[in-house]
């Protein structure tokens, strides 16, 4: 449950940044505004998919991909310390790691909508 609210609290943090930074910081990297709202909106509708436990041990395998986007284009250069100027990877790369626990772990015991079970998924 942790994990799901400190999820919900990192999505918070980027989406409250002004329309223009964010726009601004998304130029720097090299992607429009076009991939700033999607990713911002898969990360909000994955974050509130963890967090009221919908199907997540599946929004947690595939939240992985993009976390490790952030590392790849953005925080990779800055090092490995996220107290770097601008962020370094440290922190993504441990929110990677928890989005893959969480996917090891599946389900919690209040979870919503339970996922498929790994080996029913398997034997699709």
């Amino acid at each position: 449950m942790s994990r799901r609210v400190i999820h919900r609290a990192r999505v918070a943090q980027v989406a409250s940044v002004h329309d223009t930074s964010r726009s601004r910081i998304f130029r720097v990297v090299g992607t429009s505004w076009l991939a700033c709202a999607r990713d911002v909106t898969i990360e909000l509708s994955g974050a509130g998919c963890l967090l009221v436990g919908i199907v997540a041990r599946w929004v947690a395998l595939l939240l992985i991909p993009l976390i490790f986007g952030t590392i790849v284009t953005v925080h990779g250069k800055k090092g490995w310390l996220f107290s770097n100027k601008d962020g370094g990877w440290e922190y993504p790369a441990f929110w990677a790691a928890m989005l893959f626990e969480q996917f090891l772990l599946g389900d919690g015991p209040w979870t919503l909508i339970r996922s498929p079970s790994l080996q029913s998924v398997l034997d699709w």
